[in-house]
């Protein structure tokens, strides 16, 4: 339905919007209208920590207020009637702009019915509004300023502000404007001027009437356009008419008009004048006018440099200047021009979606750009072009996102904007060129006069043009089809790094190119899938290059080179058969004659001016005096000679400009300069004065000298070859330093004098940018590099006082400064520019610390009265000082913002106040709140990720540290005033914005509560039905429990730790449990009691002292089973539950399942007919949803909803899309991991149905006598050990033959049952009855022992459950207490009467011991842990203590004592055997001595990452689902057993810390697939530890002894001084000893010198004396080889040995070395010596 609005009446008064009336098709209308914005409130006002929930609203009320803020009800008198057409939904058509290389066939757009239009009337007052509308009105501060009003794009939603409206620029409809204004501007006082509205009172001596200029022309035929595009002015303006071109027709060109308020007349004719030939440039080339006019207004106070409208562009008023300007001549050109060509692309055509933004920029720029080469010449366009290239190569290395995002329907990141405003204008360049090579056409030339054209003619739908139909057009007209192009630079991000070298081949006469492709965005985003996927950086970039080839004759040969790969190498065919023309020939005199008779007209001795330096020649050098009085090097005959041995001049890579890439060329530094020299390219000589920069020569500089000197040049490339030389121009001589970091003092003198004495009264031009850029290079000079300005970045010791001669220079400089400040107050420069660069100096030396900090200077430029330009730059340096946040600065800055007049000043401060914070504590005026270390970035081959850390550590040290700073986080001032502000109903939106952003760094804001949602869904019904019945053969689980009577009332035993639950065991009425008792027969009872019978039938049987209960129980009815899981509700086993579940689990963790995460969303995955396609949609959260609500009768119903799941997406995406790839990636992972689950679990019922029946039970064993507690049999140590063996069998084996019976319906009791109780020293005997004992149940213990567990046979036997896994563990290891305990016990009994047990049996045993202990770790590890389930007893077990005798080390000595926290641990001696039968404290003679404090801190540090979740316990096969784990896993290791052995002290060297955590990492290598995300995370904790370990290592090494390392350091010293040491005191340096091929000779890792070796020894490199004299030794062998046995330099190498021995002998340091060496052999031969004294136990 279209509305057509009509405003009876805008008035501007004070306050709000209000609208009066409202009229449907002149019927009356009910209405409502809500800002959303003005009703902001929160709960608390007066909270500051409350900013959040402000945030949150505010957000949330501009999403609503985009959704309209008008509801108008159509009244029923009003028939609303359908027009008999229909229209494409607009919806559709934005998402029908794909990628050309997108597959598929996209949905038909759908109609939607079109109706008649109904006329609104809105009649409404405009109230002082807060955004939309601009008021600029004299005042106080302001008396000069001309009243006026216009329209300001001052937020996102500024339309509205003023006009109901559809706020959209896609909405468009005709527009009627009619304006009431009064004739002329009445003054009724001296300080404000009012509108008088009454036309027949004029004052007389007025010149300057009001004037209203509005979007549009006064014609009948009007165009559509949306209200984003519509603007007005009114006021006092001064009109300027610009003339037409002399010679055409005036009614066929477009007038045009330019505006500016009065007392600005002169500037404007100046700064506009120009845009005539814009106009007659863009009609000619790019079609003919859109609109019937064009207007330019300068107003003050608008928020951006300029603002277009259709017909007409708002510009800020800073843009004019004077005709005798220079500097702002380029920048006002370029802006106006822009904002012409704007009308052709931007208003009358514009961007289909706002992913095509970039086009419509691009288009604009790229077409201003061509006319800027028109009227400033070519070169400023190539070198500006080559700028703008290198920013976007620098900024697009991973960060930035592709221009064009086709699934983006929001408007593009005003962060991101500039980058694309860069980046598009370059890309159509390179899509020129490459249309204009490839294609038929003349590239861009062609096809955009097409597409204005199509947009004038109605041919193009609505004048919106999108990417893909660009792309389109392009192939039609040139026969080029783009798609490779648009994936690599349109659609993918990123830019190449480009390698080229060239060599000569002489027998195939080829010039021999190799090219190296790199992508640093692929680099830097290779490992996370997720910005992989929305960044899309390019990992190899495809395409054409230019190769220009200057051959001998000088004739330049282009050769394209066709990129497809990272590396290539390529042949170039070489057309020239002689030699470059040598000088001084007369072949060259010759030439330099005809270039002669070239230049003075003769037309046929042009042929030769490419041969010699036509125009870059300097007449003042061709004189001997002058050429040695500025030193000029010439080439010399080794130079010449190589020279005349070149092929070729020089070789241009990418010479026709058709990359944005780096590009990095090798060829000779003669080359670069003739390139440099007769290239007449700007971008090569550019190219050639970069490549000199990097070699260093007499030759390079004396060349660069002469690039400044020679007024050809291009005056750019000239500034940057002064730049390269440091030597000229002032931003570059204030760049030159000595060796202590300061500005030589005649460059400062001479900075002075240039202010002092600079006289520009003759001149035509303007000296006020000549003056700031010199106070900006003093400023810049006076400051030292060497210490810091702020902070404490660099060591202290470098830092140089200032002497008296700085002083004074100092002194002179401040003078100087501040005189001009006081000229430029009294006469102004333009913009005064000269008063922002004396502050921008004052800044810079108080952020050194030369001058004291001055905050009244700043404030009193801060104030209202002063040029915006001056109070920003003010208020830049009262923020930047240390003392801002003091109450009353910090209460001044919050009045500007929320009161001050200008809107520019008010949102800078806002803005400045979060971002001066951040520079504040980077220089170090705000301290870290912590203690900790600094951060050291190490380069360890992972730069990308070292970087990321470290931003990300330094942004929560920024907010930690501002956070608890007193006087930032903790200010009253501000916690007071920012809500205030915050909630105000007149704040601007881009200053409630940057306050939110200082709230988030400095406040801490409290959580909000979530809305209580509750949301009442019916349960659907659930028919209980019981579990499918077990396949045959199935092992099942038994539960068995012996409970034991306790008298009511009983207080249940204490548990230490309270890590053992009591749980009461339900008992029937008056009827306790029946409990086997020595003289009962297990056999005997019935089946619902005898618990123990499959026990029995398996194990010897064992009679046990157990109290005698009479037992009357009767065995209850069978109940009905139900259930373990509310999975198993439809009979799906827990095999398969546990299966499924696991699969699900790694399918969620997969990097391909983001998208089948959760259900389509045909709105949000831009799928409207989703489900039209696929009629059972499936992910996997229904998938889970399923499993977990027990949905699937078993597992292969499961796999069925994940194939039904992978065909739906193959079903709706072609193939070939990033969906389908998806898909299929995620079936292949799957049906590996379902293979290997499927083949596990058809194993485990194999086995089971195979397993033999049991065999029949035993005759009824006889009872065995059991020694008493306490004592040890002598006479049959082996019976006792056979019954140990058995219990321990017996309660370690799986029971799993026949399921459990049903459990009685018993009454609860107050009988407890505990999992494990172990009572202590109690030697009384157990109760022969069935009574309850009147004794409080004994204290419970729990310990810990890796051992074998034993279990006394007098105490009742544990029973095992399913409830708890703990319990077994535990019990295990207080059974393995048991057995070690009576192992010493025999060994003190043994010793204390005189005998000694057999070696034989202690072997037996340990063996014994260990083999059980082996066996139960395995069968641990592969199987989940029973719960194990022990009752209290009358008959308690007893502890007995543990007596071990401390062992000698063969030499009558006690072991090593080894010093813990509080208490000292024996080490026993190592034997002869393996690392295994070690002892845990012994050293071994190879490896480095553990170190447990360094390996727990890499064991925390490793613990501490998210990727160690999966490491931190043993793996549990069973929960998670491979049960093949142990089968394939031999040794398996955790970090928590890691932990678990470093307390227990059982590694002994570091190697073996480092053993089992790569046995860890290779674990989880060998188990899982490599891409997996366990093979991720492992790779992750791999790095880490890596990392740490070189750390610990290195730190742990042996280092030269310190009184060896002084010696060393004097003899270094003595030698430095030496004649015979001059080759050796520095490095070689290739280039400047002109040995290039040193490096080719002797590596450059073997490359020694007397520096070197002083460093190397100064940090601790060398371990020894010997590592001198190795380095020594290879320094001299690399003389030898370079040079030969018999020169110079070989002579003198060898008698620098000599005398480095000599002086090593004088200083006694061999002998002391022997007599160590030997005294440290003695020491480890003998074994029982003292240790030395560096020795570190652990």
């Amino acid at each position: 339905m279209l509305l057509c609005f009509n405003s009876y009446s805008i008035r501007f008064i004070d306050e709000f919007p209000d609208i009066e009336s409202v009229t449907v098709a002149s019927y009356p209308a009910e209405f409502i209208h809500c800002d959303p914005v003005v009703n902001l409130n929160v709960s608390d006002p007066s909270d500051f920590h409350t900013y959040p929930e402000v945030k949150r609203r505010y957000y949330s009320a501009l999403a609503e207020g985009d959704e309209g803020e008008l509801s108008i009800a159509i009244p029923p008198e009003v028939l609303v009637k359908h027009s008999g057409h229909a229209v494409a939904g607009r919806m559709a058509s934005e998402a029908a702009t794909p990628e050309p290389m997108t597959p598929g066939n996209r949905p038909s757009t759908p109609s939607v019915p079109e109706f008649l239009s109904i006329h609104v009337v809105i009649e409404y007052t405009l109230r002082q509004p807060a955004d939309g509308v601009q008021f600029v009105l004299p005042s106080e501060t302001y008396p000069q300023r001309v009243p006026h009003v216009y329209t300001t794009p001052s937020g996102p939603d500024a339309a509205r502000c003023w006009v109901p409206c559809v706020d959209s620029l896609w909405e468009k409809c005709t527009w009627e404007f009619e304006f009431v204004v009064p004739k002329v501007l009445q003054q009724e006082s001296d300080d404000m001027a009012e509108i008088s509205m009454d036309d027949d009172e004029v004052p007389d001596g007025l010149e300057h009437p009001v004037v209203v200029v509005c979007s549009g022309d006064f014609s009948e035929q009007s165009v559509a356009t949306s209200v984003q595009q519509i603007a007005f002015a009114a006021g006092a303006f001064h009109v300027y008419q610009l003339p037409v071109n002399e010679g055409e027709d005036n009614v066929s060109q477009t007038p045009m008009h330019a505006f500016s308020p009065i007392g600005h007349e002169l500037s404007l004719a100046s700064s506009v004048s120009f845009l005539r030939s814009a106009m007659n440039f863009y009609s000619t080339e790019f079609g003919s006018y859109p609109f019937g006019s064009y207007k330019i207004v300068f107003v003050e106070e608008l928020p951006v440099q300029r603002f277009d409208t259709a017909t007409l562009s708002l510009v800020h008023l800073d843009a004019l200047h004077g005709e005798d300007a220079v500097d702002q001549i380029f920048e006002t050109r370029h802006m106006l021009s822009h904002g012409l060509a704007c009308q052709w692309v931007g208003i009358n055509i514009y961007q289909k979606t706002w992913s095509d933004t970039w086009l419509i920029n691009g288009l604009g720029l790229y077409i201003t750009g061509l006319f800027i080469r028109k009227l400033m010449g070519n070169n400023d366009y190539r070198f500006k072009m080559k700028k703008d290239m290198e920013r976007v190569a620098e900024k697009d290395v991973g960060t930035m996102p592709p221009i064009c995002q086709p699934g983006v329907f929001e408007p593009p990141d005003p962060a991101f904007l500039p980058f694309i405003n860069i980046k598009a204008p370059l890309v159509l360049h390179i899509l020129d060129r490459r249309l204009a090579k490839s294609g038929t056409s003349l590239g861009l030339s062609r096809i955009l006069p097409k597409i204005f054209l199509s947009a004038i003619s109605g041919e193009l739908p609505g004048n919106a043009v999108s990417t893909h139909t660009f792309l389109r057009m392009c192939r039609k007209v040139s026969g080029v089809d783009p798609r490779s192009f648009a994936e690599q630079w349109i659609y993918g991000s990123g830019c190449p790094r480009f390698g080229f070298n060239a060599q000569f081949n002489r027998k195939k006469m080829v010039v021999e190119i190799t090219m190296r492709q790199e992508s640093p965005a692929y680099r830097a985003n290779e490992g996370d899938p997720v910005k992989l996927a929305l960044l899309k950086p390019v990992q190899v970039f495809e395409g054409p290059m230019t190769v220009r080839i200057h051959e001998a004759d000088g004739t330049p040969y282009e050769h394209v080179l066709d990129i497809r790969s990272s590396f290539k190498r390529y042949e170039v065919p070489f057309n020239t058969k002689y030699k470059r023309v040598r000088r001084n020939t007369k072949r060259f005199i010759a030439r330099q004659q005809a270039a002669i008779a070239a230049a003075q007209g003769d037309s046929e001795a042009k042929e030769a001016i490419g041969m010699i330096d036509m125009g870059f020649g300097l007449d003042v050098w061709e004189q001997e005096a002058e050429r040695e009085n500025w030193k000029v090097a010439d080439w010399t005959e080794e130079d010449e000679q190589v020279m005349a041995g070149a092929t070729y001049e020089w070789i241009r890579m990418d010479a026709d400009f058709e990359w944005i890439c780096f590009l990095h060329f090798d060829q000779p530094d003669f080359m670069w300069v003739s390139q440099l020299t007769r290239d007449r390219d700007v971008v090569a000589q550019l190219e050639a004065v970069y490549a000199l920069s990097r070699q260093p020569s007499a030759i390079v500089s004396s060349t660069l000298t002469k690039t400044v000197l020679v007024t050809n040049y291009y005056y750019r490339i000239r500034v940057e070859a002064a730049l390269a030389l440091v030597t000229s121009v002032i931003a570059a001589i204030s760049q030159v330093r000595l060796n202590n970091g300061k500005s030589p003092p005649i460059v400062r003198q001479l900075l002075i004098d240039q202010l002092r004495h600079n006289d520009n009264t003759t001149n035509a031009f303007s000296d006020a940018l000549y003056v700031s850029t010199i106070i900006s290079g003093l400023a810049c000079a006076c400051v030292s590099t060497v210490p810091p300005e702020r902070g404490e970045f660099l060591p202290t010791e470098s830092i140089s006082d200032q002497n008296e001669e700085d002083r004074e220079l100092l002194k002179a400089a401040y003078a100087e400064v501040e005189r001009y400040r006081t000229m430029d107050r009294l006469v102004p420069s333009p913009h005064n520019v000269v008063t922002i660069a004396a502050l921008e100096w004052n800044l810079i030396l108080t952020l050194a610390g030369l001058i004291p900090p001055d905050p009244k200077l700043y404030l009193s430029f801060t104030r209202e009265g002063n040029e915006n330009q001056v109070r920003i730059a003010a208020f830049d340096g009262l923020m930047l000082l240390n003392d801002w946040y003091s109450p009353r600065v910090i209460s001044y800055l919050l009045t500007i913002v929320a009161q001050d007049s200008s809107r520019v000043v008010r949102r800078h401060v806002a803005r400045c106040m979060s971002e001066s914070l951040a520079i504040l504590f980077h220089i170090g005026d705000i301290k870290h709140a912590s203690k900790d270390d600094p951060l050291l970035i190490e380069e360890d081959g992972n730069v990308a990720d070292t970087i990321k850390e470290s931003k990300k550590n330094e942004a929560d040290a920024l907010v930690k540290a501002l956070r608890k700073n007193k006087d930032i986080g903790r200010n009253d001032t501000l916690r007071q005033e920012i809500m205030p502000i915050l909630l105000s109903k007149e704040m601007d939106h881009e200053v409630r914005l940057s306050l939110l952003k200082l709230a988030d760094i400095v406040f801490r804001g409290a959580e909000e509560s979530p809305p209580k949602v509750t949301i009442h869904i019916p349960r659907a019904p659930v028919i209980e039905t019981p579990p499918a019945a077990a396949a045959p053969g199935l092992k099942k689980r038994l539960k068995i429990s012996v409970p034991v009577p306790v008298k009511a009332g009983t207080p249940a035993p204490a548990i230490p730790g309270g890590k053992i639950r009591l749980q009461t065991a339900p008992q029937p009425d008056n009827a306790p449990l029946p409990v086997p008792t020595r003289n009962t027969n297990l056999r005997s009872l019935p089946p619902q009691q005898s618990v123990q019978s499959k026990i029995d039938q398996q194990k010897k049987e064992v009679a046990f002292a157990t109290p005698k209960v009479k037992s009357n129980f009767k065995a209850p009815p069978p109940k009905k089973l139900k259930p373990s899981h509310p999975a198993q509700n439809s009979g799906m086993s827990m095999n398969d539950f546990r299966a499924s579940r696991s699969a699900l689990k790694k399918l969620l963790a997969n990097k391909h399942s983001r998208i089948f995460a959760q259900p389509v969303d045909p709105v949000r995955d831009n799928a409207p007919n989703y489900f039209a396609i696929i009629k059972n949609a499936m992910d996997l959260s229904t998938i889970n949803a399923k499993l977990e609500g027990g949905l699937y009768p078993d597992r292969f119903t499961f796999e069925s909803d994940f194939k039904l799941m992978i065909n739906n997406a193959k079903t709706y995406n072609a193939a070939g899309t990033w969906a389908f790839n998806e898909a299929l990636e995620l079936d292949s992972f799957f049906q590996k991991q379902w293979e290997r689950i499927n083949k596990t679990l058809e194993e485990v019922a194999h086995k089971a149905a195979s397993a033999p029946p049991p065999p029949p039970p035993p005759p009824n064993p006889p009872k065995r006598q059991v020694p008493a507690r306490g004592t040890v049999s002598k006479s049959k140590p082996s019976a006792q050990a056979n019954i140990e063996e058995d219990i321990d069998a017996m309660i370690l084996q799986e029971i799993s033959e026949t399921p459990p019976p049903p459990p009685p319906i018993v009454q609860p009791s107050t009988r407890p049952t505990i999992k494990l109780r172990m009572n202590g020293a109690t030697n009384g005997a157990s109760s022969a009855s069935g009574s309850a004992s009147s004794k409080p149940p004994p204290k419970t213990i729990k310990a810990k022992l890796n051992s074998t567990p034993v279990v006394h046979p007098k105490q009742p036997l544990p029973r095992l459950t399913d409830d708890d896994d703990a319990a077994k563990e535990l019990l295990e290891e207080v059974l393995a207490i048991e057995e070690e305990r009576k192992l010493e016990k025999r060994i003190a009994l043994a010793s204390t009467s005189g005998t000694s047990t057999p070696k034989k049996d202690r072997e037996r045993v340990s063996e014994d011991s260990h083999k059980k202990e082996k066996e139960k770790r395995g069968d641990r590890e592969k199987h989940k842990e029973k719960d194990i389930t022990a009752t209290a007893s009358t008959q308690p077990l007893v502890l007995p203590k543990l007596i071990v005798k401390k062992p000698t080390n063969g030499h009558g000595t006690p072991p090593l004592s080894i010093k813990g926290k509080g208490k000292e641990k024996e080490v026993a001696p190592r034997s002869s055997g393996s690392s295994r039968q070690q002892s845990q404290g012994e050293i071994p003679n190879n490896g480095t001595p553990i170190n447990e404090k360094k390996c727990k801190e890499i064991l925390k540090k490793l613990l501490a990452l998210p990727q160690a979740l999966l490491f931190r316990q043993p793996v549990d096969a069973e929960l998670l689902g491979c049960p093949t784990y142990y089968d394939e896993i031999k040794e398996p290791m955790d970090l928590g057993t890691m932990g678990k052995k470093l307390d227990k002290h059982q590694y002994t060297t570091m190697e073996q810390f480092a053993k089992d955590m790569f046995l860890v990492f290779n674990n989880c290598r060998q188990f899982n697939p490599s891409g997996t995300e366990p093979v991720e995370h492992a790779e992750v904790l791999e790095k880490a530890f890596r990392k740490e370990w070189f750390k610990t290592i290195e730190k742990t090494e042996k280092k030269i002894d310190m009184n060896d390392k002084k010696m060393l350091q004097a003899i270094l010293t003595k030698l430095r001084s030496e004649e015979c040491a001059y080759f050796f005191l520095e490095a070689v340096d290739p280039i400047k000893l002109q040995i290039p091929h040193y490096f080719d000779v002797i590596p450059r890792k073997d490359a020694r010198d007397l520096r070197l070796i002083r460093e190397k020894l100064d940090t601790d490199k060398y371990e020894s004396v010997a590592g001198v004299e190795a380095d020594i030794d290879l320094m001299v062998k690399n003389a030898i080889t370079f040079n030969g046995a018999d020169s110079m330099v070989a002579v003198a190498a060898l008698v620098l040995s000599e005398r480095f021995r000599e002086l090593l002998k004088g200083k006694g340091m061999t002998k002391k070395r022997k007599e160590r060496d030997i005294t440290g052999n003695n020491s480890i031969a003998t074994g029982g010596g003292a240790l030395p004294k560096k020795a570190r136990l652990m």
